[in-house]
């Protein structure tokens, strides 16, 4: 079923219904209602009639009703009044029987003890009455029995009036809902069609131009803006993953034109085996050279992509493992290296891939600090969030470079002639993000770089 329909349906239709429903459960309570009232009035005028039947002069039987100085007033809906001898024979009548009318059969009154008998009579001509009969006694003991009979027409015509209202109240409720389901269903068609149509696009991989964003504020535009997010990290994650690419391509082609550039040398003439050999260094050296790089670019898939095993530990212990095995190649170097750091920095972490990372800040801090330098290794707890900073005394990083630095392959320009492929920066800042942190340069150092990498203290979910 459409949403047009099933709004029409949920929206219009079954609230009409239901309220019809319970217009015409109010009109047969009402109608009830008012025949109790009905009830309660010819009991309280048969009270008042049965009390005053023989204080006339003599004692003479009599209705008030009849000798009543409102009698027109009041005759369109007083109630008749009979009254009858105890054989049954009527004694009078209020209003008085108009000629060539029928005699009313006779009725016994019961005992005088008798409770008031209420009914509903059907006259011949299909008009309803309601009727009360009291057993009366006179001071003499004679017994009589006094018949009122009011009539349900005016009950029944209140109830239609009702009904009449009710209904064209329910009919014009029921056409303004529709109306306002139907501008609703279609507004809200619409921005569903938007969404379905972002989303076609996003599964045909359709990612060039930016998603239509749906300017509510409610779930719908919560959802559409939801999905414009994501074909945004989509559409960026792609970009990435083709200048990832050309860039790798790039880095193969250099190593390779270079590998048949010597075989061709090798292979144009004769040569003797010493300048063979030095054909096969050169090959195996761009070799190796091809081989790191595939290795950095394994390291940098399994960052990203790579299944952790991420569990409680101690930072510092991790950054004192680090240190250590970059003491080697310092002292190789003529650097020093020094840690500061608590004695106990609890967080949840993938050792792994976080050893990785920091050793890639010192492999880079060992790269470009000259000799005698020193480099710094610093962790802090800073608002829930752990900082380890590695500061060396190179020359530093221009500022118009500090973000672009964690780009794939991205090099500063003075960091051409030293080895590497210009990943490791990138490495550094996948396994931050998927710790649910962050890598960057800290631009308060003054002279050289540090490469700062923050990971929350708290369990956090993978980005």
């Amino acid at each position: 079923m459409k949403l047009t329909r099933r709004l029409w349906l949920h929206g219009a239709l079954v609230p009409a219904l239901a309220t019809l429903c319970a217009l015409v459960v109010a009109g047969q309570l009402f109608r009830v209602d008012l025949e109790h009232a009905l009830d309660r009035a010819l009991l309280a005028q048969a009270a008042v009639e049965s009390v005053s039947l023989f204080d006339g002069p003599g004692q003479k039987v009599h209705l008030h009703m009849a000798v009543s100085p409102l009698v027109e007033q009041v005759r369109p809906f007083a109630p008749q009044g009979y009254l009858y001898q105890a054989d049954g024979q009527l004694v009078m009548r209020y209003p008085p029987v108009p000629e060539g009318a029928p005699e009313e059969p006779p009725r016994v009154p019961d005992s005088p003890d008798g409770e008031p008998v209420l009914a509903t009579q059907v006259s011949a001509d299909g008009n309803r009455w309601r009727e009360v009969f009291v057993n009366v006694r006179s001071p003499d003991g004679e017994r009589y029995g006094l018949r009122l009979l009011a009539s349900l027409g005016q009950v029944d015509h209140s109830v239609a009036s009702y009904f009449r209202l009710a209904l064209s109240m329910a009919a014009v409720m029921g056409l303004l809902l529709l109306a306002v389901q139907t501008t609703l269903a279609r507004r809200m068609a619409r921005r569903l069609e938007a969404i379905t149509l972002n989303l076609g696009r996003l599964r045909e991989g359709d990612l060039a131009a930016p998603p239509e964003v749906d300017p509510g504020k409610d779930e719908i535009g919560q959802l559409s803006a939801a999905l414009a997010e994501a074909m945004a990290r989509v559409r960026g994650a792609r970009e990435a993953q083709e200048r990832l690419v050309a860039d790798t391509a790039h880095e193969l082609r250099t190593p390779l034109a270079l590998m048949r550039t010597s075989m061709d040398l090798a292979l144009r003439r004769e040569r003797g085996a010493d300048e063979l050999r030095a054909s096969l260094r050169d090959a195996r050296a761009e070799v190796d050279r091809l081989a790191v790089l595939a290795d950095t670019l394994l390291d940098m898939a399994s960052a990203g992509r790579g299944a952790w095993d991420r569990k409680k530990g101690d930072l510092g212990l991790v950054l004192a493992q680090a240190v250590e095995g970059a003491r080697a190649e310092a002292e190789r170097r003529g650097l020093l290296v020094h840690l500061e750091a608590p004695d106990r920095a609890e967080a949840w972490f993938d050792a792994g891939s976080l050893r990785q990372a920091v050793d890639n800040l010192l492999s880079n801090a060992l790269k470009f600090s000259p000799e005698g330098g020193e480099i710094g290794v610093r962790l802090t707890l800073d608002g829930g969030r752990y900082r380890v900073g590695v500061a060396d005394s190179g020359p530093g990083i221009p500022v118009s470079e500090r973000e672009a630095v964690f780009e794939p392959f991205h090099r500063v320009a003075d960091a051409e002639s030293r080895p590497g492929v210009g990943l490791g920066l990138a490495i550094v800042r996948e396994v931050a993000r998927r710790h649910g942190g962050r890598a960057y340069v800290d631009a308060a150092v003054g002279q050289g770089t540090q490469v700062v990498l923050e990971l929350p203290s708290a369990p956090r979910a993978e980005g």
